[in-house]
């Protein structure tokens, strides 16, 4: 037995209470919610945001904690490929076995440091408290270990280390880079054509945040109006068309809060445009929304067919989405009218209408600025679900028209599955039917390619991509 006499112990550390961050533990909350209960964060984030800035006290959001807990989230789900590569380069066990909860958190943690620009320090300190809150002191210890293994790289040489070469792997190199799935890379690339440029203009574009563009619906508002808001901009190519610049936010404007203006793509405004513009052999009385839910194109088409003394039918087939379609229609200068019908089982008589535009569902690939998580949610699968939904809403919309009326399909995919594939095959079906070249009635818009149908582009065009395709019934 020693001699030297005992060191006196350490008084231990008295127990802290983690610091709640509301701005971070509502980030969180979005996060799971879209994994937990596959929600999207687009209609997740508004109704929290909105609760929180109604709490009184401290923890009552500002206009500053908004815009951070809205990038946090949306920076995370769009990069979060590429974080979970980088993460599972700091961890000695495959990414699957790591809770999802901890993942949400480390995500927040990653984006802190390498999408932002928080310093390191607050970045790491403020991830570990939330870690402390939401998940406990032991799986805390756990997330400041790898963030502080992060922390000591920047994104690019990250990139470097967690990405195969461009030479060796393209594809994959491409997917990690700009956090897309390989599946959706070779979809986008297949659809794009062309050369490595043109498919990472588009991959980066898809991890932009989207501007917010407003529709100034014709009879009922108009652009000089809404250009008259604080923090707005022309539209690109849309007539009706404003921009949002940020900090703009659209339930500030009188017009959208009476329905005269709503939120809507630019893109979405072009495809209801064109089918309004595009020439008939005939009268121009009845028009159809086939697929009408939740009621943008359809309020905007009710506008332009008024203007025309048209009326319009918009048929949605679930009843709480036609709802939605009714309320955006309210006050329309023009007749209309909203059903609740099955688009493949038509409740009217076959060559009923002049003009018929069927906007069918979709893998939303062409939207994936606004929907991130989509990317991670879609399966290649997904495409031979939708498949035979959209084939028979474009044979019930060219069984609607008289001969002489149009169709215009659309969709919001620009996955050739989803686009060319279907009209190709449908119009086999369709002898007396004619492409009408949508590209004329865009006009302005650069870069349609060599029609005669349209497709939209983010990087090109500032839209979704969007794809339209006109067909005209000649007998």
């Amino acid at each position: 037995m020693s001699d030297q006499p005992r060191r006196p112990r350490k008084p231990a550390k008295p127990y802290r209470r983690p610091r709640k961050d509301p701005v971070r533990i509502l980030a969180f909350e979005a996060l799971r919610a879209v994994d937990e209960r596959d929600a999207y964060a687009n209609l997740v984030l508004p109704p929290l945001l909105r609760k929180a800035r109604e709490q009184e006290g401290p923890e009552r959001f500002d206009t500053r904690d908004a815009a951070l807990a809205t990038e946090l989230v949306y920076g995370t789900l769009r990069r979060q490929g590429t974080y979970d590569a980088i993460v599972a380069a700091c961890i000695d066990r495959p990414l699957r076995e790591v809770d999802p909860p901890v993942l949400d958190v480390l995500g927040l943690g990653v984006h802190q440091l390498l999408g932002t620009r928080i310093p390191t320090h607050a970045a790491v300190s403020a991830s570990v408290e939330l870690a402390r809150v939401v998940l406990g002191d032991g799986r805390a210890k756990f997330v400041n270990a790898v963030l502080r293994k992060v922390a000591q790289d920047d994104l690019d040489g990250w990139l470097v280390r967690v990405a195969p070469p461009y030479d060796e792997d393209p594809e994959d190199h491409l997917a990690v880079v700009h956090s897309h799935p390989r599946w959706v890379v070779s979809a986008l690339w297949d659809s794009l054509g062309g050369g490595r440029a043109g498919i990472e203009e588009l991959l980066a574009a898809d991890n932009e945040r989207p501007e917010v563009t407003l529709v100034a619906r014709p009879g009922r508002a108009t652009t000089d109006e809404l250009l008259g808001e604080e923090a707005a901009l022309p539209g690109r190519w849309s007539p009706y068309a404003v921009r949002l610049t940020e900090g703009g936010e659209p339930g500030a404007v009188a017009a959208v809060r009476e329905g005269r203006a709503g939120v809507q793509d630019e893109g979405s405004q072009l495809v209801a445009r064109a089918l309004a513009d595009a020439p008939l052999d005939g009268p121009d009385r009845l028009w159809l929304d086939g697929c009408a839910g939740p009621g943008g194109k359809a309020a905007l088409l009710g506008a332009l067919a008024a203007e025309r003394g048209a009326a319009l039918v918009a048929s949605e087939k679930q009843p709480h989405r036609a709802g939605l379609v009714a309320r955006a229609l309210a006050g329309n200068p023009g007749p209309y009218q909203v059903i609740a019908a099955d688009g493949t089982r038509p409740a009217w008589r076959p060559g009923s209408f002049d003009r018929v535009l069927v906007d069918v569902p979709c893998t939303g690939l062409g939207a994936l600025r606004r929907r991130p998580e989509a990317r991670w949610r879609r399966r290649p699968e997904d495409l031979d679900g939708f498949a035979p939904l959209q084939r028979a809403l474009l044979r019930t919309a060219l069984e609607s028209v008289r001969v002489g009326g149009v169709v215009g399909y659309a969709t919001c995919s620009p996955h050739l599955a989803e686009t060319r594939a279907v009209v190709a095959d449908v119009l086999k079906q369709f002898p007396d039917t004619d492409l009408v070249d949508a590209r004329p009635l865009l006009p302005g818009v650069p870069q349609l390619g060599d029609g005669p149908d349209v497709q939209l582009w983010p990087h090109l065009h500032g839209t979704d991509a969007m794809y339209l395709a006109l067909v005209r019934r000649t007998g």
